[in-house]
């Protein structure tokens, strides 16, 4: 079984590894920086749903053949009104890494003295068929959002993350716990319940 992940966030492929590698032991994972003349198109979506499929199906354009995996996450922060929701990954800029967006979700936390830190990273994947069916699969982890970034693991918004029952952030917490219990492994296992079941 040959898939085609459609990221060039080496973190996220990575956890993607993690979690099907094990449970399909004949799966070749590529993801879409191993295709020298393809370009993504924009995530301009107003969903995450809508980001997930244009991921999916510019990649699904070039491999028509193989099964195509399409994702878009976001982290949603209640007493900033759901922000920074579809845009986490630009929300300082296009371009923007991750400490700078972390840093702009705490100065925004803090300007707008929110009641609330409550907040949840949702998963949205779209999965391709070889024969072109589109399988939808959702995952979402709640918890609150830390005073300063802790931690050394993971990616994205990991060190300010702290997920609900716990007292450290994810990136404290480390690969172990993120690939046990995150939103986007929560959705990657709905996606093996129904491969199990064709």
């Amino acid at each position: 079984m040959e898939m085609w992940i459609a990221t060039g966030n080496e973190g996220k492929l990575k956890e993607i590894k993690q979690v099907l590698g094990p449970q399909i032991p004949e799966i070749v994972l590529h993801h879409q920086n191993e295709l020298k003349a393809f370009t993504p198109r924009p995530e301009d979506g107003k969903t995450y749903l809508d980001n997930a499929r244009i991921k999916a199906r510019s990649l699904k354009s070039v491999r028509d053949k193989d099964w195509v995996l399409g994702d878009d996450t976001g982290l949603e922060v209640v007493g900033l009104g759901n922000l920074p929701g579809v845009h986490s990954a630009r929300y300082a800029g296009p371009h923007a890494s991750d400490s700078e967006n972390t840093a702009k979700l705490l100065k925004m936390m803090t300007i707008r003295a929110v009641g609330s830190r409550k907040a949840r990273f949702f998963c949205c994947l779209v999965v391709m068929t070889p024969d072109n069916q589109e399988w939808i699969f959702e995952g979402e982890l709640w918890g609150t959002i830390g005073k300063l970034p802790q931690g050394t693991h993971g990616f994205g918004y990991d060190s300010v993350f702290i997920p609900d029952g716990q007292s450290q952030t994810l990136a404290e917490l480390g690969p172990g716990f993120k690939l046990t219990h995150s939103h986007r492994t929560l959705a990657l296992k709905k996606f093996l319940e129904k491969l199990n079941t064709k």
